[in-house]
């Protein structure tokens, strides 16, 4: 059955063995979806879509939040787009893509995960497979749906992967494949590029053994949302997306645009898999003050102020891990994973001097500065391989300060 909304043509067929219309879930494939009125026309006098007429009633007196000001000087009443095609062709330009038809928009990078499970895994049967330690909306995403999910665990101990990853928190090819070839209900992959919790980048030799692995018929999802802020040049899997078909990866506007609030995700993948895609969505998921603030952060002179931000961070990176290595004496073990994102994660260690990482201690000293001390960090001890270890995002100058004083006070006492 083919794709509808999209010419067979549209779509290729790479590598081989993929074939979109057997991933796709068949009612998903079959769906006809909901065709809203600016679909059609978004121009003109507008009593189509049964809008108030007569605008918002928010009160022009009232005093407001500047960006809220700005906000209701667009057409609050009206249905927004449900393409946003100029952002898409700004972001498509951004990472090398042919144009629009590779690019789909979503409710921050948790729809289009949630959404890639929906239309590819059938509930009760089906399954994804995660890399422990990662993002856990993967599993989340899954439990809701009622999709089962297989973990192959990172390699946790920093010796060489048997598919020829190396270091801690590398993919464990081999085993992914093992586990690929024992259970054909496996239909997606998710691989976080750099990782979350880890910092860690899969590189793209290591995506392309999975992609060409012919006992996966499915796909390979890659999660980029930290991939600005690697100094590894050529990491993004966006640039596989001329060769296979059967890879997606997702981006967002959270992380080095700094627009977590106005949740914007993105998946760049092949026509086919973005036609059903959009086939699925809400008619209108981006809302019109996520778009405006969108395309303004896509312009030449926000692109500029991105990258400088991001030479910073990048910077300031750099001085926390120097830092942190100042209080090792204390009890704070060496910064793990490849820092590759704008966070690191170092484990707290016994207070006695052996050297191991410390649950109880690292608990301590997190809630400690959280609640006593005004500082919060991320307590990811729980996950495999991250022992006593915190998560700390890459602050100003000034709170990488103020972070390094209140953990050397902690490290004392507690």
């Amino acid at each position: 059955m083919p794709i509808l909304g999209l010419a067979p043509d549209r779509y290729p067929t790479r590598p081989a063995h993929f074939d979109i219309e057997r991933v796709i879930r068949p009612n998903i494939l079959a769906l006809h979806p909901y065709r809203c009125a600016r679909d059609d026309y978004s121009e003109g006098i507008l009593l189509d879509a049964n809008e108030n007429a007569l605008g918002h009633s928010i009160p022009l007196s009232t005093k407001l939040e500047p960006e809220i000001q700005s906000a209701l000087s667009l057409d609050l009443h009206r249905y927004p787009s449900p393409t946003h095609d100029p952002i898409k062709a700004r972001l498509a330009e951004l990472r090398g893509l042919p144009g629009i038809d590779h690019v789909f928009l979503g409710v921050g990078s948790d729809e289009v995960i949630d959404l890639l499970i929906r239309v590819c895994v059938a509930p009760g049967t089906e399954k994804i497979l995660i890399t422990p330690p990662t993002y856990g909306m993967y599993s989340v995403c899954a439990q809701v749906n009622d999709v089962g999910v297989v973990k192959v665990p990172l390699v946790l101990n920093g010796d060489e992967g048997e598919g020829g990853e190396k270091g801690r928190f590398s993919v464990n090819v081999e085993e992914v494949k093992k586990a690929i070839s024992a259970d054909p209900s496996i239909k997606l992959v998710f691989l976080c590029s750099p990782g979350n919790p880890t910092g860690t980048l899969i590189s793209l030799s290591s995506l392309r053994s999975i992609l060409e692995y012919e006992d996966f018929k499915g796909i390979v999802v890659v999660d980029e949302a930290y991939i600005d802020f690697t100094t590894q040049e050529n990491a993004s899997a966006v640039s596989l997306l001329h060769e296979y078909s059967n890879l997606c990866v997702s981006q967002t506007l959270s992380k080095s645009f700094g627009l977590a609030a106005i949740r914007l995700g993105i998946a760049f993948a092949h026509p086919g898999l973005v036609q059903i895609l959009m086939n699925t969505k809400a008619p209108y998921n981006v809302s019109a003050p996520t778009a405006s603030l969108a395309l303004s952060a896509l312009t030449p002179a926000a692109l500029d102020l991105m990258t400088s931000k991001i030479s910073t961070l990048t910077k300031a990176r750099g001085d926390l891990i120097r830092g942190l290595e100042e209080l090792q004496p204390l009890g704070l073990g060496a910064v793990i994973g490849a820092n590759d994102a704008n966070f690191v994660v170092v484990p707290i260690l016994e207070k006695s001097g052996s050297g191991k990482p410390d649950n109880v201690r690292a608990q301590k000293i997190y809630k400690t500065l959280a609640e006593q001390e005004g500082v919060v960090v991320r307590y990811r001890g729980g996950e495999p391989g991250c022992a006593g270890c915190v998560r700390i995002t890459v602050g100003s100058d000034e709170e990488i300060k103020v972070l390094l004083t209140k953990m050397r006070e902690l490290l004392q006492t507690l």
